[in-house]
């Protein structure tokens, strides 16, 4: 299957969210991206952040047409999301490639929604920690940059979809700085796929979420900011903190810091040791189901 081809079924994403959402300040009342059809009824596969909180999504196909879509769902823990065209989209669904067996060095393609294709290689597979509690196993990273990366499809050299676009970040080698794209892999998918599809959520228990925003220096974990009215807002986390241990357990590094916290279930409190100013001091914050501050989708 050429590129040229299955390109075609990735289509363009735009998705408008209320001036009160939760997400509104952080991303925008209004986002556009990618998305790609994966199944022939029109489902689509983006990256969540495109269309958390939407209360309306269209999506445009490389033609120009355009159809209204519903969001269907958005799990926290992959970044996947799933937008259900209402009208019949007339594309086919990709196949899905084995983002396992892709090697460093693999020639790929990220392709977007209106056209743009950039012809790339797979330079790194490897953990990735997110500041805003997220973390994932084996992050794909490609470079060059694709410049509309959000939702875009990944193709192998077989046409097959590897993964979504998330992220744009630049990586430092041998004294040279690259842009390059992180991509959510396609395998993290399948195990969820119809959960998603008939829930809207994954059936197990909820991740607790704090509301911090943190970034790893040093193998430190600094807090750079508190969403307002979160868990670790109201329990007094501030910009700046250093959190040190997480119950009886020292913190080495962020995606260290999230797996001690995942161990806990959403709504347990959840004692942290922070470095404050020099000093040393307790904090228990109260975790929640970070989905119960989000607004639900509604059916267009």
């Amino acid at each position: 299957m050429t590129i040229e081809k299955v390109s075609r079924s990735v289509v363009a994403v735009r998705a408008t969210v209320p001036d009160d959402a939760f997400t509104a300040n952080a991303l925008g009342t209004r986002r556009e991206g990618s998305g790609v059809v994966i199944r022939d009824n029109g489902l689509v596969l983006t990256i969540g952040y495109l269309i958390t909180e939407a209360e309306e999504v269209w999506l445009t196909d490389q033609n120009g047409r355009v159809v209204a879509a519903h969001a269907l769902a958005y799990d926290q823990e992959t970044g996947f999301g799933l937008v259900q065209a209402l009208s019949p989209l007339g594309l086919p669904a990709v196949k899905f490639g084995n983002a396992r067996k892709a090697n460093i060095g693999d020639a790929v393609t990220l392709a977007d929604g209106i056209g743009q294709q950039v012809d790339a290689h797979i330079v790194t597979k490897q953990e990735f920690a997110g500041y805003w509690e997220y973390l994932i196993d084996e992050a794909i990273f490609t470079a060059p940059a694709h410049p509309s990366w959000g939702g875009a499809a990944l193709f192998d050299g077989d046409g097959k979809l590897l993964g979504v676009g998330s992220l744009r970040l630049q990586m430092s080698r041998a004294g040279e700085v690259a842009d390059i794209n992180m991509i959510v892999p396609i395998d993290l998918l399948s195990p969820i796929l119809d959960d998603l599809v008939k829930r809207g959520q994954v059936a197990k228990p909820a991740r607790p979420w704090l509301g911090a925003f943190s970034a790893e220096s040093n193998g430190m974990v600094v807090v750079m900011s508190v969403a307002e009215g979160g868990p670790a807002a109201k329990a007094g986390l501030r910009q700046g903190d250093i959190i040190s241990d997480v119950r009886d357990g020292e913190v080495d590094g962020l995606a260290d810091f999230y797996r001690k916290l995942w161990q806990n279930p959403a709504g347990s409190e959840i004692p942290l040791r922070v470095v404050r100013d020099g000093r040393e001091t307790w904090l228990r914050v109260k975790s929640a189901d970070r989905n119960s501050f989000l607004k639900k989708p509604q059916l267009q």
